[in-house]
């Protein structure tokens, strides 16, 4: 059985590493995306991995393709699109590391995904059962995600959401948050950021936002609170695990491996969504350790760490 079997968009993020001597931005060809960051980040450590969705006949599609089979990830659900080509999503960085996105996707192979391009045996048989909200901003991926979702829940999977929230990619922010609520009912876990928490809970306070999110049947609520570390809500046990400080390279990809990192983790317990408190804070920890080496790093997928990094 699968661990982690993560559905969505993969592409390719061309992030600025510099300028030139012309003063012309350079800009590196990096895989993303955020499951298929998940499903690398959690099978670098040590989970069993796969991934479901659509890339481009082209190099950037060749790309991707390796660098997920490299990377340990179950490839046999990622499609190739005959006529579209491969997302690009250029990622401009601050001076303080912070992203800026701009998508190239009219549409791109990874929106084309449909249902028929699900295999029915990577939901029947995985643990966890992860997307997230970018793949649910256009037909026909939309579709197949939820169905995909509903499918694996049916099929007793447990389901992880990652709301992800990129307001390029939403006519305005009132559908965004409409559409992004609308498989809450359907997640057993959940990762937002301080801003997501604001959109989706009703409120950026910590205990109350959490608190509205879970009464949508959400076991396990986690946020990313960037340096600050992690705040948890399970049931009515809440905690903050604090950051791990580092020099910041970018912080593409920085979430990802600290959900990848807490997935992998989870899925090894009897359930997923609701392990022993002291359990929870100590692999929360690790995960934040796993993002703080992301964050010190370039990139997304090429920044993260493996077990002996981690352990070092």
């Amino acid at each position: 059985m699968t661990d982690i079997t993560a559905i969505g968009e993969i592409l390719v993020d061309l992030t600025q590493s510099g300028i030139n001597g012309q003063g012309i931005p350079c800009y590196d060809a990096n895989p993303g995306g955020a499951p298929a960051n998940l499903a690398v980040a959690a099978s670098r450590l040590g989970a069993k991995t796969a991934f479901i969705g659509k890339v481009g006949n082209d190099s950037f599609g060749d790309m991707l393709r390796e660098c997920l089979r490299k990377n340990g990830v179950d490839i046999s659900g990622l499609v190739t699109d005959p006529l579209l080509r491969t997302t690009l999503a250029v990622v401009s960085v601050d001076a303080g590391g912070e992203r800026q996105f701009a998508f190239y996707r009219n549409p791109g192979a990874d929106v084309n995904l449909g249902i028929d391009d699900v295999p029915e045996n990577l939901l029947r048989d995985t643990r966890i059962l992860h997307f997230g909200s970018v793949s649910l901003t256009a037909e026909p991926e939309r579709e197949a995600t939820l169905y995909a979702v509903k499918r694996a829940k049916d099929l007793g999977a447990i389901i992880s959401y990652d709301p992800n929230y990129r307001p390029a990619l939403w006519p305005d922010e009132k559908t965004a948050v409409a559409r992004m609520r609308e498989p809450l009912e359907l997640a057993d876990v959940i990762k937002v950021s301080d801003e997501e928490l604001a959109l989706l809970g009703g409120s950026g306070d910590l205990e109350e936002g959490t608190a509205e999110l879970a009464r949508y049947g959400i076991r396990l609520v986690l946020v990313t609170l960037g340096a600050k570390g992690a705040f948890y809500r399970m049931g009515r046990n809440t905690g903050r695990i604090p950051g791990v400080p580092c020099k910041v390279g970018d912080t593409n990809g920085a979430g990802d491996t600290f959900f990848g990192a807490a997935l992998s983790q989870l899925s090894a317990l009897s359930d997923p969504a609701a392990p022993e408190v002291g359990k929870l804070e100590r692999i929360l920890a690790f995960a934040n350790r796993a993002a703080s080496i992301t964050t010190s790093r370039h990139g997304a997928i090429p920044a993260m760490p493996t077990l002996d990094e981690i352990a070092g």
